[in-house]
């Protein structure tokens, strides 16, 4: 069977040839491919510290003002630096040095005091009364978090670990796209009739088909959705469907972090890329999920043309955690039977 990385990889040696052709621009200074098209293609930075939420001290202000903007970037300029003079807390092995590692030495912030700008006041609408009900049913029940890209909490298979700790999902990837604590990269390439987006977290590529072909059938799920595109003048449209129900309608990175909502069987996501300038990509994505929440909703941010490249994401190359944990389950499960009690679920 011909593999999606397979898929991607012929894909992208097209599209690298169909690259060298030579390029026009428009009279706007928007670039354009040879046939036409605007030109999307390089790899784009989408770190920023600027929360997913707006936070309650700016409950009415949808801007930052010169001043408000440079206190922040001041008190998030070092806070990577600050988290590694602590140190490791009790228990964590200080696996990642948050200066060295993470995006978070890069005290990269907007003006705009929250991502999510639609709603008005900057937060992700309430989840509906059946969503509500649905969740609190399986935490009652102390079902696992089946749906959640970051950590789970159960040992008694792999199962109960998240699909980001799996390498099924990246975390800060999307769809949407939101910023994590590194690996924050996109690679678009574009031929006439396709275009990918290369993650760099997790190394997944999204085919997105540009020849008004329909949606898989509905009885078809995909971990990052059925993707459609289209172009709307100067922004490039992508449409994405049948999502598997075993991620999230929406998971937050920033802001309410780790946060789960829903199951994605509904979830109709609609990303917009527009290219503002030489260096700007305007990336803007719109939730639509009635089962979960009570309305849609609209997070924006720019993304910045980097000088780096694209490296593999080797998610379990030479790492024996998830290994580890699992084994450790099992010995704890033969001192529990040894001594005669029983596991507490």
């Amino acid at each position: 069977m011909i593999s999606r990385v397979a898929v991607a990889i012929f894909l992208l040696c097209t599209i690298a040839a169909a690259a060298n052709a030579q390029t026009g621009r428009a009279a706007s200074g928007v670039p354009k491919t040879a046939w036409g098209a605007p030109d999307l293609q390089g790899v784009w930075d989408y770190w920023t510290f600027t929360p997913l939420e707006r936070p309650k001290e700016f409950a009415n202000k949808a801007t930052l003002s010169d001043a408000e903007y440079a206190d922040l970037l001041k008190r998030v300029s070092g806070q990577a630096a600050a988290t590694d003079a602590r140190g490791p807390a009790a228990g964590d092995p200080g696996a990642y040095s948050q200066e060295l590692w993470t995006d978070r030495a890069r005290g990269t912030a907007l003006k705009q005091t929250s991502l999510i700008v639609d709603p008005p006041d900057g937060k992700i609408p309430p989840m509906t009364a059946d969503a509500q009900q649905k969740a609190a049913t399986h935490k009652a029940a102390g079902g696992h978090p089946v749906r959640m890209r970051t950590d789970g909490i159960g040992d008694d298979g792999p199962e109960d670990r998240g699909l980001s700790e799996r390498c099924l999902l990246g975390f800060s990837t999307g769809p949407p796209f939101q910023p994590g604590g590194y690996n924050n990269n996109v690679q678009i390439l574009q031929t006439p009739n396709y275009v990918v987006l290369l993650l760099e977290m997790n190394h997944d590529a999204r085919i997105v088909p540009m020849d008004g072909r329909p949606h898989l059938p509905s009885q078809v799920k995909t971990w990052l959705g059925d993707a459609r595109g289209r172009w709307e003048g100067n922004t490039l449209v992508v449409e994405s469907t049948n999502f598997s129900p075993k991620v999230a309608a929406f998971s937050a990175r920033i802001g309410a972090s780790g946060s789960e909502f829903g199951s994605a069987e509904n979830l109709k996501l609609v990303e917009r890329f527009t290219r503002l300038d030489a260096q700007t990509l305007q990336y803007e994505f719109t939730v639509n999920d009635p089962s979960t929440f009570t309305r849609s909703f609209t997070g924006r941010f720019p993304m910045r043309l980097s000088d780096k490249m694209i490296y593999e994401y080797a998610c379990h190359e030479g790492n024996y955690g998830l290994e580890n944990i699992l084994r450790a389950g099992r010995v704890r499960d033969a001192q529990t039977t040894r001594s005669g009690g029983g596991r507490n679920r």
